[in-house]
């Protein structure tokens, strides 16, 4: 990795490119300190770090949260957009041959999922600080001015997004949450230091978590990058006069095809509970909320969870019916399996065994954290969804700066 960006560094467009997108990501964490006309930030703080849910996209979006600036909402509208307009296109037959149609249709799309993005960071913004009671007038007013605010800032990280992915490297958006999530590194990196010069953490642990840490970024490269290849045969076949097919190649099927979603998602239902009984704290129900989230049981339904969205994801987003017609029409077969039926059963046999192995890792990589925390007693820098996303984030990034260079290479060759 350190070779490309040396080598990337040495070339003028590369490295204009590189400087481009380093001044956005710059602007958009200076822009992170703005804060929000009328906010009790002593209040928004002590709420959001007691909330499991509020805390999650705290650490999505670098601490921005907690202190109420006018990137408090960061990116997540926009991905919450994406979600849902991808859900609806494939449950909308509308929206789904208008995604057919090409880029036309899918720029309409994207258009709606802006808009769209506008209007939930309005609303999720407004009932934010309406239920934190985080407004220090309290008026119709001022609530309006605050979500006017914070989706202006939405807006505007998600046009410094699009603008990175024109003009940068790497897709924009996710840079912008990969700049947010390591930012907290810092952070726990001075209060680690500073717990241990106090002897509340020994060097030990905090050697141990940092090497637990490095162990987890490994296990997630290789699982990132693996996949299965499946081979495909095509037959020769004559068209007027010429010949096509007669090659080999192979179906890439990612071990963790369904990416950072199920945890996401898993999180987000066991989060919403809480967070919703955390404004009525004399409750008892509230109470055996918060015991049953240090048990065992929560762990487990969270494990259940990610594995139910996981093949959730996979059915939706590949489909062995299609591909099999597909290689079908083109005479394409896959080496001692026959075409239509067996083609389908086997692409779906292997989709499942590749499926049920991505599960079990991102279960793994959601429990283990929690209970490293617990037996430590120190909170880890990353949680289990924020270092998929950098890794996998990073490891993007990479490919696309590899492939620019190369595509350099062509043009000079020519």
């Amino acid at each position: 990795m350190w070779e490309t960006l040396k080598n990337a560094w040495r070339i003028d467009d590369i490295r204009k490119k590189i400087l481009y997108t380093l001044f956005m990501l710059l602007m958009f964490r200076l822009l992170g300190v703005i804060p929000v006309p009328g906010i009790d930030v002593s209040k928004v703080s002590a709420t959001v770090n007691s909330l499991g849910l509020l805390d999650f996209m705290n650490n999505m979006t670098g601490g921005a949260l907690e202190r109420m600036t006018v990137m408090a909402m960061g990116i997540t509208p926009y991905i919450n957009s994406s979600i849902i307009m991808q859900l609806l296109t494939v449950a909308v037959p509308a929206l789904e041959r208008l995604q057919k149609e090409g880029e036309e249709g899918r720029k309409k799309i994207a258009q709606w999922s802006r808009y769209l993005t506008v209007v939930l960071a309005f609303v999720q913004a407004v009932g934010m600080v309406y239920a934190m009671q985080g407004s220090t007038e309290g008026t119709w007013f001022s609530y309006v001015l605050i979500g006017l605010s914070m989706a202006a800032g939405t807006a505007l990280a998600m046009w410094i997004g699009e603008r990175i992915s024109e003009n940068g490297i790497g897709n924009g958006i996710s840079l912008l949450i990969f700049a947010g999530i390591v930012s907290r590194l810092f952070t726990w990196s001075i209060d680690g230091i500073a717990n241990m010069s106090k002897g509340a953490v020994s060097w030990l642990i905090l050697l141990l978590v940092v090497l637990g840490g490095l162990a987890m970024i490994v296990a997630v490269t290789f699982v990132d990058m693996g996949e299965r290849r499946v081979p495909v045969q095509y037959a020769k076949r004559v068209q007027g006069r010429k010949m096509y097919g007669g090659q080999s190649t192979h179906i890439p099927m990612k071990v963790n095809s369904s990416g950072v979603l199920p945890l996401i998602f898993a999180y987000s239902m066991l989060q919403f509970p809480g967070t919703i009984m955390a404004f009525w704290p004399g409750s008892g129900i509230a109470a055996w909320w918060d015991t049953f989230q240090r048990g065992t049981f929560y762990q487990l339904l969270l494990a259940l969870l990610i594995f139910g969205f996981t093949f959730f994801y996979a059915s939706i987003s590949f489909n062995p019916v299609d591909i099999s017609k597909n290689m079908q029409q083109y005479g394409g077969t896959v080496p001692g399996i026959r075409q239509g039926r067996p083609t389908t059963e086997y692409l779906s046999r292997v989709s499942k065994r590749l499926t049920l192995f991505g599960a079990v890792f991102l279960a793994l990589l959601a429990t283990i954290p929690t209970y490293a925390t617990q037996v430590s007693g120190m909170q880890l820098p990353f949680a289990a969804s924020s270092l998929l996303i950098a890794v996998s984030v990073a490891i993007e990034t990479t490919r696309q700066l590899e492939s620019q260079m190369l595509m350099r290479h062509y043009k000079g060759f020519l």
